[in-house]
């Protein structure tokens, strides 16, 4: 008896199929769905201040409480590009019920997270964080801080570097001064030939040292005089002078500007500077890339305060990422990159808990029991004994450094710190110079007993029991959210240009991920 083949059945598929009550977009979102505490949690932000940023009138504008929730989300689900947001607003249901069924263009959603937020971000991120404090998931006692470099949205080949300007300016001037100096003797020459005849250049300089802009009145003045020169030597000077070496001094002066007392800059975004990327350790040609130095402050994973710097050293990054936050925390702990002078004077000024460790802390707590540290540091000036009576440092060989003088350090924050100048009296005939100095003459060394008394501070609290909990803690705790946001985020590069609008784009991915922590 043959068995009969069983037929496959289907669910009913009918396209444009009508529905008498079509379904909300609310109804398809579970209960505890990341979005859903997007909403709750922007819903009940205070947002006067960015309601403040239209100024009213003409055409009406899409709400910003729900752009802010659109561009929000979007960073939590890696999504960064305001074309791919525009287009997550019409394909994605999350972003639909967000968005209240609404689909502003990708202009509209770049030009409200590069100028409507640009002024107001650190705002709004402060009210998250105020949020979080009283949910009870941040306390504000432990303040764990650490940077990182995040490259820029500039092109790395077109970058202005300040030792090649300085180097191109100097040329610059020497043929400034060369055509000077061939106008002049050609003055000389047909003043002896035909009398008199004044072409001496008004402003100008022979050492070629003057201004673009006292250059320019000089190339003027010599305009009006040079009228009807037949000289042809006279007449080539001139012109090279005007349209080659004014027009070159003015650009090495204008990026000079731009610099500002950095080392680089890329003309696609001057206001990133080139600096050394983790990523690229390693590697065979690792060159420096624009990039921002971008510091984060934590608290159990949250992040509770940031800054975006275009300075790539760290310890200068600390004082000004402090001053921004508006409740200063009880302790600050940090890695050994932070701990300068100057840091250590803020937080004594604050009343904070020093908990900065610096650069020799290891070979200070380890050197005691570890003879190769013993052999390898004995000559470093910090561990010269010192004799208080006397004001002289004693070296291995036991030869006296004594006191020269006095000098003033001024940091670039205006900070002023002393340092004292000692010089070894006779390091010629001792057996052991080339191990301690590579000086020709004696050794000498520099200290500052403000930064030692601070080193000891700091080095008591780091080695308490709550001082070694801290420690532990802080490896995990920042460096666990730069993880968070470098790998699992896949946010290594900006897509804004400028200051401003990339800490505007920084301030948005801080939100992002405490909003991902909440709902983890």
């Amino acid at each position: 008896m043959s068995r009969q083949k069983s037929i496959a059945v289907f669910k009913p598929y009918v396209m444009n199929q009508m529905s008498l009550m079509p379904q909300s977009y609310e109804e398809k979102i579970p209960a505890g769905h990341l979005v859903r505490l997007v909403n709750e949690a922007i819903e009940a932000l205070d947002l006067e201040i960015l309601l403040a940023q239209y100024e009213g009138g003409g055409t009406s504008s899409y709400h910003p409480k729900m752009m802010l929730k659109v561009l929000v989300y979007a960073y939590c689900k890696r999504i960064y590009t305001s074309r791919k947001i525009g287009e997550a607003l019409e394909e994605n249901i999350h972003f639909m019920w967000l968005s209240g069924g609404q689909t502003p263009d990708f202009r509209t959603l770049n030009d409200f997270r590069g100028k409507r937020m640009k002024g107001v971000i650190e705002e709004v991120f402060s009210a998250v964080v105020e949020q979080l404090v009283a949910k009870g998931y941040v306390k504000l006692e432990n303040y764990f801080v650490d940077g990182s470099k995040i490259e820029a949205d500039a092109n790395k080949h077109k970058v202005v570097w300040e030792k090649r300007r300085k180097r191109y300016e100097q040329n610059v001037r020497e043929q400034i001064k060369e055509l000077l100096l061939v106008i002049e003797a050609e003055n000389e020459k047909e003043e002896a030939e035909y009398g008199e005849k004044d072409l001496e250049s008004k402003g100008g300089d022979s050492s070629g040292e003057e201004t673009a802009q006292a250059l320019k009145e000089t190339v003027q003045a010599l305009n009006e005089r040079l009228k009807g020169e037949r000289n042809k030597a006279t007449r080539a000077a001139f012109k090279k002078l005007k349209t080659d070496c004014l027009p070159r001094l003015e650009k090495y002066e204008e990026q000079q500007r731009v610099l500002a007392g950095r080392k680089s800059y890329s003309k696609t975004d001057p206001e990133a500077t080139c600096m050394r990327m983790k990523e690229d350790r390693g590697a065979e040609k690792a060159w420096p890339k624009p990039a921002y130095n971008v510091q984060l402050g934590t608290e159990g994973q949250f992040v509770v305060g940031y800054s975006v710097h275009n300075h790539s050293s760290d310890p200068i990054c600390l004082t000004p990422h402090l001053d921004q936050l508006k409740h200063l925390p009880k302790r600050i702990v940090a890695d050994a990159a932070y701990g300068s002078e100057e840091n250590y004077a803020y937080l004594e000024k604050h009343k904070l808990g020093n908990y900065l460790k610096y650069t020799t802390f290891y070979q200070d707590t380890h050197h005691y029991r570890n003879p190769d540290l013993i052999r390898k540091h004995q000559f470093r000036s910090d561990y010269f004994d010192y004799d208080p009576q006397t004001d002289e440092f004693i070296c291995p060989n036991k030869q006296r450094l004594s006191y020269l003088y006095t000098g003033k350090y001024k940091t670039d924050h205006g900070y002023e710190s002393e340092r004292h100048y000692y010089e070894c009296k006779n390091c010629q005939d001792c057996p052991l110079k080339s191990q301690c100095t590579q000086a020709k003459g004696n050794r000498r060394i520099q200290v500052s007993f403000k930064l030692l008394e601070y080193r000891r501070q700091a080095r008591a609290n780091l080695t308490s029991e709550m001082g070694k909990a801290l420690r532990t803690k802080r490896s995990v705790d920042v460096e666990g959210v730069f993880g968070q946001i470098k790998h699992n985020m896949r946010f290594r590069r900006f897509r804004l240009r400028g200051l401003e609008k990339v800490n505007t784009e920084w301030g948005l991915v801080c939100i992002a991920h405490n909003m991902q922590k909440l709902a983890s």
